[in-house]
């Protein structure tokens, strides 16, 4: 999977936020706010093929966490992004 290069996080107000544009006429724009993890992985892994498991390394190689939480994590970090249609995947 890789992150979608159309989406870029923007610093505004002090907010790491990627802007998810709606259709026009019935969707809204929605805003998907990245903590310091979550911008350090997008990060770490924008413009590159990934995995859970090297989305889980970064985690090991920032963070004193083993590897069994920081699967959890980076697994749950790539959900956040496949419901806001962040990433492109072979799916």
């Amino acid at each position: 999977m890789k992150i979608n290069p159309n989406y870029k996080v923007r610093n505004v107000a002090g907010e790491n936020i990627v802007l998810l544009q709606g259709k026009m006429g019935g969707d809204m724009t929605r805003v998907v706010a990245f903590n310091e993890t979550a911008l350090l992985l997008w990060n770490e892994l924008f413009g590159k093929e990934f995995t859970a498991e090297d989305a889980a390394h970064v985690l090991t190689e920032h963070y004193e966490v083993d590897e069994t939480t920081a699967a959890v994590d980076a697994e749950r970090w790539i959900q956040d992004l496949r419901e806001g249609k962040l990433l492109l995947t072979e799916e």
